[in-house]
């Protein structure tokens, strides 16, 4: 069976989908809840064949693990997905025109959804959580860095389906190599949008060849501004946060900005990074460090540590002399994902929340909430970093779009 056909299998199963009812897809989605726990040691057996693949000092290596504790967390989100409201046939708006027509809108699912994304294994089963959730069949196109770990869990997917007698045809995941790339992107005939998850550089491939719509879920180049009236408790443990849980994520801390009049807490503010991050810092943030912090992770930045998601324990730091040198830094470097202020001051609070652009903006706390499960969405599909129909972590109603139901009773149109 050539692509092509596999992908029109993919379009028929779809239709399929909006025949079940929630309560069928809620039992399959605790099946395969269950069923992930009970093959725990056949995912981490194949996932354990593409980390030994990978330098161990590579970003992604973190991305590409899984464990027995990460594991469970994937089958908590779909445990949390379950108890989420399905979104589709919801209605949106109801009107009866002077004609007595009765005119409604409703959820529908986007239909067929193309995922493009990079090392992360557990982006398979939250996709199909997600997809299956909202009536979406699914084309998936993994990473060859992940390849035994993809694998592996659809056949557990594929499995819970079969056992279900639902068409397993509503998720595929296609082979890793150009070809499938460039045949995925040219689909348009089966393939409804496609949503790259990855690096900065798999996303503008994505955007620039693909004839099919795109959502792009970009790269996270993230700052968090230490204003000057910032609590330097609560601010050093904010920082520590963002950029030391999980340093490979697109959510975690690449730049701190601080102001000029609160230099002499610097230390003191990325003493818990000290002997773990690497700082390259503009010439006054350096020239304070430069004695307190451990110089064999402090050098002096460069033009380009600035802007880049590090995807690591390094991090980059910028001395401004007010919000607006700060808002104007951001601007120029963010990648519109996720953006922080630090402040005790209303005034500079609301500024800032109403200037940056970005699809998350938080306000003393850590942009590592940047995250689906954490928004209360179950799981996530992605974050959008655009405008267009869907911005921030994408759950279950970001995965909808809506159509008119026109009722009547033989009236024509004079």
């Amino acid at each position: 069976m050539n692509l092509n056909e596999t992908l029109s299998l993919v379009k028929k199963a779809s239709y399929k989908l909006a025949m079940l009812d929630h309560e069928k897809i809620n039992y399959i989605l605790n099946d395969l809840a269950e069923t992930i726990l009970i093959e725990n040691d056949v995912i981490l057996s194949e996932n354990k064949k593409d980390l030994e693949k990978m330098d161990i000092s590579n970003p992604k290596y973190d991305r590409l693990k899984l464990t027995k504790e990460r594991i469970e967390s994937i089958v908590n989100d779909i445990r949390n997905v379950i108890k989420l409201n399905c979104p589709t046939g919801r209605i949106l708006e109801e009107k009866k025109l002077p004609n007595d027509l009765d005119i409604y809108k409703i959820t529908v699912p986007l239909g067929v959804i193309g995922i493009i994304y990079e090392s992360r294994p557990n982006v398979t089963f939250d996709v199909f959580s997600l997809c299956f959730k909202s009536g979406n069949a699914c084309v998936l196109k993994g990473g060859k860095e992940a390849e035994h770990s993809n694998n592996a869990i659809i056949n557990i997917i594929h499995n819970v389906l079969d056992k279900n007698n639902i068409d397993k045809n509503i998720v595929c995941l296609m082979p890793n190599d150009r070809e499938t790339m460039a045949l995925v992107l040219s689909a348009d005939k089966y393939i409804d949008v496609i949503i790259p998850r990855g690096g900065q550089d798999l996303i503008n491939y994505v955007r620039k060849n693909s004839s099919i719509p795109v959502i792009e879920t970009g790269a996270g180049i993230v700052h968090t501004f230490f204003d000057e009236s910032g609590n330097l408790e609560i601010a050093k443990n904010i920082i520590f946060n963002a950029k030391t849980r999980r340093p490979s994520v697109c959510n975690s801390l690449d730049t701190l900005i601080i102001h000029s009049n609160r230099l002499s807490d610097l230390y003191e503010l990325v003493s818990l990074l000290d002997n773990k991050v690497e700082i390259f810092a503009d010439e006054k943030a350096y020239k304070e460090l430069e004695k307190k912090y451990n110089s064999t992770f402090l050098h002096k930045a460069k033009e380009e540590d600035f802007g880049t998601e590090f995807l690591s324990l390094k991090m980059s730091i910028k001395t401004v002399d007010d919000i607006f040198e700060a808002i104007e830094h951001i601007t120029n470097y963010s990648s519109k994902h996720s953006e922080a202020i630090i402040s005790e001051d209303k005034n500079n609070i609301d500024i800032f929340v109403k200037s940056i652009d970005a699809a998350a903006v938080y306000v003393n706390t850590s942009t590592a909430f940047t995250d689906g499960a954490q928004f209360g969405l179950g799981a996530e599909i992605g974050i959008s970093t655009q405008k267009l129909h869907a911005r921030g972590p994408m759950g279950l109603n970001e995965l909808n779009s809506y159509k008119w139901i026109i009722k009547g009773n033989g009236q024509i149109r004079n």
